[in-house]
């Protein structure tokens, strides 16, 4: 997959299929609308190449001036668009000059004149261009003078409910890792590359790889959680707390630390992705070592159960 972010200039060369979508979520619904351009895009008598088109930062972040906490950093959607399948990511600045380019110039200039679309797909509720004033309505009327066709694709229902970024967010903070799998279609991760720690965990009888994740990932509550941790292609049990460490660090600082049950490799500086499978128990204060190491004893036999 090529990526191309932070350009505004875009010219390919071959016609292409083009998804427009913020993908702040990259849930089911997100996914479907990726599945759709690439059914369409592979149709006779073309061939389309399969272009996703984004913003960077995300209207949310840009027109409310704070950070967002998001359900995937830019790399981890980065992998998932790739597992997908696209061709091209379109990774847009979004400023004060370019959130100010009018809605059928859009169209015109970038979706049909710089990308050369034969092929757009969005869904029913996609607004784009100057104030938002850009919409599906507006991209059918538009399809006959710039000879490209249409997808929209409408809403994806969970328990009659729209799955959107805002209701996965809403069920990660509140720690329903089951429900959270529903909506993506794979259970929660977190990932990055492991951070040497104090290693106190290798004295008690349950080492950890340790993730420091960026400031804009949105973590679950603090607590011990049953997790599946990818390295190398293979999967390991596991459980993991994310949290201040209260019994045995008094600095305030939030980790994610995972405890392996059948991998004792040396993985500083590896990159993994820890699926958050089941929330277990709050985080909590321990009277000493001792006890910590207690509770750990019985976290991983609950963990074991689960897996089995």
């Amino acid at each position: 997959m090529k990526i191309i972010s932070g350009q505004t200039k875009l010219h390919l060369q071959d016609e292409s299929a083009v998804v427009i979508g913020k993908f702040d979520g990259m849930h089911r619904g997100h996914q479907f609308l990726i599945l759709e351009l690439m059914r369409c895009a592979a149709l006779p008598p073309h061939t389309l190449r399969t272009v996703v088109f984004t913003f960077d930062p995300s209207p949310a972040v840009f027109f409310s001036g704070q950070e967002q906490r998001e359900l995937f950093t830019k790399e981890e959607k980065r992998r998932v668009f790739a597992k997908l399948g696209i061709d091209l990511l379109i990774e847009y600045p979004l400023n004060a000059d370019t959130a100010k380019i009018p809605a059928e110039a859009f169209v015109r200039d970038i979706l049909n004149r710089a990308l050369h679309a034969r092929l757009i797909v969005a869904g029913s509720d996609l607004t784009f261009g100057y104030k938002g004033l850009g919409d599906v309505a507006l991209l059918e009327s538009l399809k006959r003078e710039l000879h490209y066709e249409t997808s929209i694709v409408e809403k994806l229902m969970h328990e009659g409910r729209e799955i959107s970024s805002t209701y996965v967010r809403e069920t990660v903070s509140a720690g329903r890792m089951e429900e959270a799998a529903l909506l993506l279609g794979a259970p929660y991760i977190v990932s990055g590359r492991v951070q040497h720690g104090k290693r106190l965990g290798h004295t008690i009888g349950f080492p950890t790889v340790n993730l420091l994740p960026p400031e804009e990932k949105l973590l679950p509550p603090d607590g011990v959680y049953f997790t599946k941790t990818l390295i190398d292609g293979m999967l390991c049990d596991g459980m993991t707390n994310i949290g201040v460490r209260p019994t045995v660090s008094s600095d305030g600082s939030r980790s994610v630390e995972t405890h392996l049950f059948d991998c004792d490799k040396d993985l500083y500086g590896a990159e993994i992705e820890v699926s958050m499978m089941h929330f277990h128990r709050k985080e909590t204060a321990f009277a000493d070592i001792a006890a910590l190491k207690a509770q750990l004893k019985k976290d991983r036999t609950a963990a074991e159960a689960f897996f089995a």
